[in-house]
């Protein structure tokens, strides 16, 4: 087998992701299929506009944030299965010389999907723990009928089971697709496809330094959305759980808190790693003809910076418009709800504690690259 369990295990990023995305689409959607129920029993106009009004943010909930998380999770996929056959080159070429095909090699593949599996396993698991909770307080104002909780084996099919079918489809293909290269390149350690290789656009001249920090950026892409999205997850999250005990429950907001740290911080240290180990022996030579400590982390590093404020500033906008999208469509009907207006306290606070959060991990990865040991490395 090319690929194993313990491959499969370093997957810990997707599994989050998909706990996380299973966890609000099971409760909402369950929540949906249940109040359906109560329909006929409604008898005064604020109770159906209130109905009305949970159904529809069921619907735009487990839409929006289940849709943005699939998304990712898909990318993650692809950058693990990359990167997997990028440090296996030799061996994947070994195994095409001897006669294996594409898609033989491929089918090993699957495994990549068990992490998805278990994620969605256990989001589903973990909904149904927080349903009684949940349930009381989406009807906190007594509007509607009490609402049993039910066990829909359809939300089970839907989101266990067909994701991890649809993974593990999608990681064989696209790893049948990556393994399209000649023997020859693999067996060199060069990956790049004979008829496709990229010029390199020859620009102004410029300093060592900044001409690494912008390589560094420019082929590793599928890095710079992970770190626009850790701090998109981080803004985004952080602003509405402040928002949630007036407009919903405090339920919501630590439940959108933690989430939101939780993938800030998994995805976050998924690049940053990837980075340090994709770059260890460009810092062993860095440190041999005397660059400094800071000098490596700035080239390397200091380049996502910019584009962790943009992922900020993002997660900002879509929190508001979400939030207002809500308050003024969705429950523009209902009587005493709260006007919600952008709170600027609240997101000068979340910018602070994310800045702090932000430089405490790069500092904590200067220190790792401190550690890099230049004999090691030399005599790889």
């Amino acid at each position: 087998m090319v690929v194993g369990i313990k491959d499969a295990a370093k997957l810990i990023g997707i599994s989050i992701i998909s706990c996380c995305a299973v966890l609000v689409c099971a409760l909402f959607l369950n929540y949906y299929l249940d109040i359906l129920q109560i329909e006929d029993l409604l008898s005064s106009e604020q109770a159906v506009i209130f109905y009305h009004a949970q159904v529809s943010t069921a619907k735009v909930v487990s839409g929006v944030s289940g849709g943005c998380l699939l998304v990712t999770s898909v990318v993650m996929l692809f950058f693990y299965i990359k990167h997997y056959i990028d440090t296996h080159k030799k061996e994947l070429g070994i195994l095409k010389a001897l006669g294996y095909s594409n898609l033989r090699i491929a089918k090993n593949f699957w495994v990549f999907s068990t992490g998805v599996f278990f994620g969605t396993a256990v989001g589903f698991l973990g909904a149904f723990l927080l349903m009684p909770e949940f349930y009381e307080r989406q009807n906190e104002g007594g509007f509607l009928p009490e609402i049993a909780i039910s066990f829909h084996p359809s939300l089970l099919v839907y989101l266990v089971a067909l994701p991890t079918i649809a993974f593990a489809v999608l990681a064989v293909l696209y790893a049948s697709l990556k393994l399209k290269r000649s023997v020859l390149l693999l067996l060199k350690n060069d990956f790049r496809s004979s008829s496709k290789i990229k010029r390199v656009k020859q620009g102004r001249d410029c300093p060592f330094l900044e001409d690494l920090r912008k390589h560094t950026l420019r082929t590793k892409k599928t890095l710079v959305f992970f770190i626009i999205f850790a701090s998109f997850c981080f803004s985004a999250m952080t602003q509405m759980a402040a928002s949630m005990n007036e407009l919903s429950s405090e339920m919501m907001g630590i439940m959108m808190l933690l989430i939101g740290v939780i993938l800030a911080c998994t995805t976050l240290f998924l690049a940053i790693t990837t980075v340090i180990k994709g770059n260890t022996k460009t810092i062993a030579m860095m440190r041999v003809f005397g660059y400094s400590q800071k000098e490596c982390c700035r080239a390397l590093l200091g380049g996502y910076r910019p584009m962790s404020y943009i992922g900020f500033v993002l997660g900002t906008v879509y929190q508001y418009a979400l939030l207002r999208f809500t308050v003024d469509i969705i429950f523009k009907d209902m009587e005493g709800m709260p006007t919600y207006e952008f709170d600027f306290p609240v997101m000068c606070l979340s910018l602070a504690f994310f800045v702090v959060v932000y430089e405490i991990v790069m500092h904590c990865y200067a220190e790792q690259i401190k550690k890099i040991s230049v004999k090691e490395i030399m005599l790889e």
